[in-house]
Parts: structure tokens; C-alpha cells; sequence
């Protein structure tokens, strides 16, 4: 993996990029959408290509627990089984291990915990999460991670962060796939002093891209955005940055202008299997009776195929008579609408107006999510 540093906008950390893979390049800042189970929810691979899907996510631990890693592996690979030859990312699993509760123990070899599924009994430690990425073959991996609830102690985030530095470690001294890369994953929770620490001790280590890990876990927005500032001065500009599981478009404006390069996040299609359409001017929920005999567009500034060939009547009555076409044609808006969000802004940067971008952004949408601009 390479990553090319293109440009800086003027007025502020936003910067615009170039990310090589094996499976192909990838334009920063971006959003991956997330095909948690080998599988971007209600959307074909070539129907990812059209709305501008250049890389996506998958998830290890859910892969791990079914099919399983090897069955993926003996088959050809994660781009293989999914028909997707582009870039793909897995997360290590750490998160989606803490999100268990109860269910899980967390010690320094690993975390002993019980399948979601089944309740059958499992063991991942950071050298096994290395092994199951490897297995599934993305271009880029992450480390295992311990990730600590919001609120939590000082102390025990202090210990969780440095048990997250010594598993980061164990993770790239078991890499050995050479085309895939590995990235390291910043904790410390909302201790400005604490993630500054993770952050110093991971480019010790020394990764090939670096993750802020541990947001959007209930704690405020202002608390969120002040820890991408905190951090991105610290990580290594020729590295790509990366903030894990935000995404709400008003959260990605303000990562892109702290400086970090790619997201991702479920909000685009669970919302939208909800009801919940994003557009220019705020957020719809398209199962209001007000929209019973709308016949504009979604959102009249959007050129996605459902903006350009169904009313919101129409979706609204899909939705409301619970047919599978709704939640496709409401993730294909919702997909497009974040990606191309994300051209708009690198747009922005290459021109040098993103100050300009963030503020326009945030007018359109003052009736509706957000009344001012963010600190």
C-alpha cells in the first residue's frame, strides 16, 4: 500500500489524497460503506460501483463466527466469495467483541467470549484476529483493539489504551501478508492527554495507516470532534488517518476538516431501512403522511437513479407496504448521497475552498439538524 499526500486546504487540515491497493486506488477523504457480512445491505457489488464505492468494509468478527475465515479463504478470498474486485477493509473485530458485554473477558493474552449466534464458546487474541484477516485477504487490516465504554474510570481507560499499544504490537509482529497493509488503532477515550499518549505510542510501532478508534460511543458531538482535533496533529501526515464508525454527515465534515482521510459507518443503509433519507437540506423521514402524494424527488440537488426516477410518494408507499424494493432503493440514495458528499468536499480541497464547502453545508441544513457551526 502507498499513500500520496496531493494537497492541504488553506484554511484548514482538510487534505486531499491518493490511497493504492492491491485491489485498486482509492480517492481520500472517502466513506466506506460497511458490508458487515460480506454484504453491503440490499445493494449488488455493481450496484456499489454506480453510486461510487471505491473500497468497503467487512467485519471480522461476524465472518469468523459464519462462515468462517478458512471456508472464505479455501474459496478464493473475501473479493472472491463477495464478487467484489475492489479494495476492501476489515475491522479486528475489538469492537464488535467489547459491544458483547457480559458476554465477554478480557485478558492480556485476549478476549474469551460467547457467539452472539449461538452462545458456543470462543477465544480471539491479537495474533488469531492478524490470522482471520489474513485468511479473508483485505487489502487492509486492522489491529486488535480493546475498546473502552463512555463514561469510564481515567485509570482503567490508562490501562485499556496500554493493553491496546502491547496487542498492536503482537499484531504486527504476527503480519506477514505482504500485500495487505496494517493499520493501528489510536485509543484513550475522551482524555485528550490519554489519546495524544496512544497516539505517540503506535507511530512508535510504526503502522502503515494509523485509526482513531472508540468514537460515537454516547459521548457528545463537541467531546467527538474535539478528539479528532487532539489527534491529527499527531499522526504522521504521510500516513492515511482514519476515524472508525462515525457517520453522520455533519461528523464526517468535521473529520475531513481535522484532517483525517476515511469513515465509515452503518448509519447510510440502517437508516435507510428505516425510512430515514439524507439530503442537502437535513434529514427525511420518508414514512411521514406528508409525503402521500409528493411527487418531487427526494432531494431536488441529487442526481442518484432514485432521485431521478421515483417520487416520494412512491417510496413512501413501498415502505409503508413493507416491500424489499424500499430498503433497496432507500440505501442506493443514501449510498450516493454520502459518496458524493465526499467528491463535493475533495472538489473542495483541490480547489482550496473547503472553508467555503463546510460553511454552504452547514446553511443548507440549518432548519433541519444543525443550527450553527460546530467549534
Amino acid at each position: 500500500m502507498t499513500f500520496e499526500l496531493i494537497t492541504k486546504d488553506p484554511g484548514s487540515a482538510a487534505r486531499l489524497g491518493s490511497l493504492t491497493t492491491t485491489h485498486g486506488r482509492i480517492d481520500t477523504p472517502i466513506f466506506m460503506p460497511v458490508g458487515t457480512q460480506a454484504t453491503v445491505k440490499a445493494m449488488t457489488p455493481e450496484e456499489l460501483v454506480e453510486v461510487g464505492s471505491q473500497i468497503i468494509l467487512a467485519n471480522t468478527y461476524h465472518l469468523y463466527l459464519r462462515p468462517g475465515h478458512e471456508l472464505i479463504g479455501r474459496l478464493g478470498g473475501l473479493h472472491k466469495f463477495m464478487h467484489w474486485d475492489r479494495p476492501i477493509l476489515t475491522d479486528s473485530g475489538g469492537f464488535q467483541v467489547f459491544s458483547l458485554g457480559e458476554l465477554r473477558k478480557i485478558s492480556e493474552e485476549g478476549v474469551k467470549f460467547r457467539s452472539h449466534i449461538d452462545g458456543s464458546s470462543h477465544f480471539i487474541s491479537p495474533e488469531v484476529s492478524i490470522a482471520i484477516q489474513e485468511s479473508l485477504g483485505a487489502d487492509i487490516a486492522m489491529c486488535f483493539d480493546e475498546c473502552p465504554p463512555y463514561p469510564a474510570e481515567y485509570s482503567y481507560v490508562k490501562k485499556s489504551l496500554e493493553l491496546t499499544t502491547r496487542w498492536a504490537r503482537r499484531c504486527k509482529e504476527a503480519h506477514s501478508r505482504p500485500d495487505q497493509a496494517l493499520f493501528g488503532i489510536v485509543q484513550g477515550g475522551m482524555h485528550p492527554e490519554l489519546r495524544r499518549e496512544s497516539a505517540r505510542q503506535l507511530t512508535d510501532i510504526g503502522f502503515d495507516g494509523y485509526a482513531l478508534g472508540g468514537l460515537s460511543v454516547g459521548e457528545e458531538k463537541a467531546v467527538m470532534h474535539d478528539m479528532m482535533q487532539e489527534c491529527s496533529d499527531i499522526l504522521p501526515e504521510q500516513s492515511p488517518r482514519y476515524i472508525m464508525g462515525i457517520g453522520a454527515p455533519e461528523d464526517l465534515i468535521e473529520g475531513i476538516n481535522a484532517g483525517f482521510d476515511m469513515f465509515d459507518c452503518v448509519m447510510p443503509t440502517r437508516n435507510a431501512r428505516n425510512g430515514a433519507l439524507f439530503t442537502s437540506f437535513g434529514r427525511i423521514n420518508i414514512k411521514a403522511a406528508i409525503y402521500t402524494e409528493d411527487s418531487s424527488p427526494i432531494d431536488p440537488e441529487c442526481g442518484c437513479y432514485v432521485c431521478r426516477n421515483y417520487s416520494r410518494a412512491y417510496l413512501r408507499h413501498l415502505y409503508r407496504s413493507g416491500e424489499i424494493l424500499a430498503s433497496r432503493l432507500n440505501s442506493w440514495h443514501n449510498l450516493h448521497f454520502y459518496l458524493n458528499l465526499m467528491a463535493e468536499a475533495r472538489r473542495a480541497i483541490a480547489q482550496g475552498k473547503f472553508v467555503q464547502f463546510r460553511k454552504e453545508f452547514y446553511a443548507k441544513r440549518a432548519g433541519n439538524i444543525v443550527a450553527e457551526l460546530p467549534r
